[in-house]
């Protein structure tokens, strides 16, 4: 537990800060490994579904990890959820998709007898459709009920990438205030952690929760490894 090796598994080199950045301020005793494919949001968004090709990749990516002696993977990339369940049930360390512990603490909002309303903010399209199913399973299996509103931000992963930083947040914090009132907000992506605070500060009146992957990823990976 000292030093474990985790392995960081990316889609997308915008992932990569958010994710270390959360490691180095809530679990520095960690050692991180980057492993990073570019290609496979490319060919994600080409493709429009998820190939038994990219599945494959991704078991390949966690293969290599395994044998420079990680004791845990995480996956950055949301829009691959079947990619890393197939990982998971045979990497035989914890496994974690980027988002299941956000939606573990988005859901634990949720007040007794009333529906939980949910916001889904993302940046790259197709991670609408596999975290809202993600999400929706997750909330019937504690029993939750949920309202969800998503938007998707087109053009502001390119600003980021492009190092329009602040542009990228604030096309992200208009997005937050365009739904509809929630009870709590989501960013999907890993890459749009650091838009976190410019989205509070414009639903500030209404004290909306946001919340955001990675550190809520890092928290839930720590106490795994911990047991």
């Amino acid at each position: 537990m000292t030093s474990p090796r985790i392995a960081l598994i990316h889609a997308t080199p915008l992932a990569v800060p958010a994710i270390n950045d959360a490691f180095k301020r809530i679990w520095p005793e960690a050692l991180c490994q980057n492993l990073l494919d570019d290609t496979l949001s490319q060919d994600l968004a080409l493709e429009g579904q998820l190939t038994p090709a990219m599945v494959q990749r991704f078991m390949d990516l966690s293969h290599y990890t395994l044998r420079a002696g990680c004791e845990a993977i995480l996956f950055t990339c949301s829009a691959f959820g079947a990619a890393i369940e197939a990982v998971a049930k045979v990497s035989g360390v914890p496994t974690l998709k980027p988002n299941e512990a956000m939606f573990e603490q988005a859901l634990a909002l949720t007040v007794e007898g009333k529906t939980l309303r949910v916001g889904l903010i993302a940046t790259f399209n197709p991670s609408i459709d596999s975290m809202s199913l993600e999400l929706r399973d997750l909330a019937t299996k504690r029993g939750v009920n949920i309202e969800l509103y998503t938007v998707f931000i087109p053009n502001a992963m390119q600003d980021l990438a492009n190092g329009n930083a602040q542009l990228h947040h604030d096309l992200i914090a208009q997005g937050a205030a365009s739904l509809p009132t929630c009870d709590v907000i989501l960013l999907a992506q890993f890459s749009m952690a650091a838009a976190q605070p410019t989205v509070c500060t414009k639903l500030l009146p209404l004290k909306t929760p946001v919340l955001s992957s990675p550190d809520c990823a890092v928290t839930a990976l720590r106490a795994v490894i911990a047991k």
